[in-house]
């Protein structure tokens, strides 16, 4: 059955916005998210509109059906604001888009959003979406919502279908979502994640991990993590290696999912993507076995050292970049602020990001890193140190 769809919203941000409506798509039952509304990434199907993944070219058919977790929400009484823009294909985190525009963020105006689900966050940071449903492949619900002062949750691997989905590379590809505050990332935790266990667990900090970070942000991060009651840990991670193969794996599938489609349409992607698909086109087969080898290494190491425990780190190595940062400055923190993302995505676990007070007036982010399954144990957590711990101040 096709749901009744309100008329678009003519006045919409269109560097954020690809559709909207009042609601564009309304809730198809009431329950614990009525009076909640959504900004799906544009990798998400929502019936009756077509995928883009960001790419204008690649907009095809009506889908004939939502995907999985849209439906989950429509069902749990959200209304779908509309589909925001994404960095095309979504292999980015800089939150910019050749052919639509690179959203304000509103948090910092001067400087980038973060992406790749920059227009979702957007969306909630201006109040136009309580909820923003993206993606987290590397780092691309965790990055925005630090650079805008949100709350973000990247999900176990797996562990919420992403049936309807377009993927970046399935090895690491997770549902996640942006809020305000904590109340509403865990009301959707409740209809999203399935039954685990939720204790509490041990806070730990590797002082090596938070240095690859900017020395101030460093600094509010292990101020963050004495006030949370952190224990030093030292994760023995090796952290170019792993990030190497990562970015490996991460290329070689990226380039099977879209190299025939942009192969076929030259010129259809903005500068910064498009040579990191040239890039991801030379990555063979051999290379890519080879770099799994490492992760699945990588990946037992931090089960093990994630045994019980949750680790916190800064969200991102640096303060969100100037509008006007040229591209070498963008890749070089990108680059810092990936080996410090790749960690869950190497574990399979989940992640959230949630607010510090400012660096200079502009917004950073602390995470929480768990094993995969850990993810009501790292929101139990989160819930216990922000009654326990006022004085830190916790947004939300």
């Amino acid at each position: 059955m096709t749901e009744a769809r309100a008329m678009p919203d003519p006045v919409a941000d269109t560097r954020v916005w690809r559709e909207r409506g009042m609601p564009l798509v309304p809730a198809t039952g009431d329950g614990p998210l009525s009076g909640h509304t959504v900004a799906v990434k544009d990798l998400y199907a929502v019936a009756g509109y077509p995928l883009g993944g960001g790419v204008p070219e690649f907009l095809g058919e009506p889908e004939h059906a939502h995907a999985a977790v849209v439906s989950q929400l429509l069902g749990s009484g959200a209304d779908v604001a509309g589909i925001a823009h994404t960095d095309e294909f979504a292999y980015s985190i800089t939150g910019g888009n050749g052919r639509y525009g690179m959203p304000i963020n509103p948090a910092a105006p001067q400087r980038i959003p973060g992406g790749s689900s920059s227009g979702s966050a957007v969306a909630v940071a201006r109040g136009e979406a309580t909820i923003g449903l993206g993606t987290d492949t590397a780092g691309s619900i965790r990055v925005p919502a630090a650079y805008q002062g949100l709350w973000g949750i990247r999900t176990s691997h797996g562990c919420i279908s992403t049936a309807g989905v377009l993927p970046l590379a399935e090895s690491f590809d997770t549902v996640g979502w942006i809020t305000r505050d904590l109340e509403t990332l865990r009301a959707v935790a409740e209809c999203l994640l399935p039954e685990q266990d939720a204790a509490p667990a041990e806070l730990v900090v590797d002082r090596s991990l938070c240095a690859v970070a900017d020395d101030e942000l460093a600094a509010a991060s292990l101020d963050a993590a004495a006030r949370l009651g952190a224990v030093d840990h030292d994760m023995n991670a090796d952290l170019d290696g792993w990030f190497s193969a990562f970015r490996v794996v991460q290329a070689f599938e990226a380039w099977r999912n879209y190299g025939e489609w942009i192969t076929r349409h030259p010129g259809a992607l903005e500068s910064e993507v498009a040579r990191r698909f040239e890039v991801a086109s030379t990555v063979t087969t051999e290379q890519a076995n080879d770099a799994r080898g490492v992760l699945r290494e990588a990946a037992d190491a931090l089960r093990a050292a994630l045994s019980g425990r949750i680790l916190v780190l800064p969200t991102t190595a640096t303060l969100a970049p100037p509008r006007t940062a040229l591209a070498g400055a963008l890749e070089s923190g990108r680059a810092r602020t990936l080996h410090l993302t790749c960690l869950a995505s190497i574990v399979g676990g989940p992640a959230v990001s949630f607010p510090l007070p400012g660096v200079r007036g502009i917004p950073s982010g602390l995470c929480l890193v768990g094993a995969a399954g850990m993810d009501r144990s790292l929101l139990s957590t989160i819930s216990e140190k922000s009654c326990d711990t006022g004085h830190f101040g916790f947004p939300g």
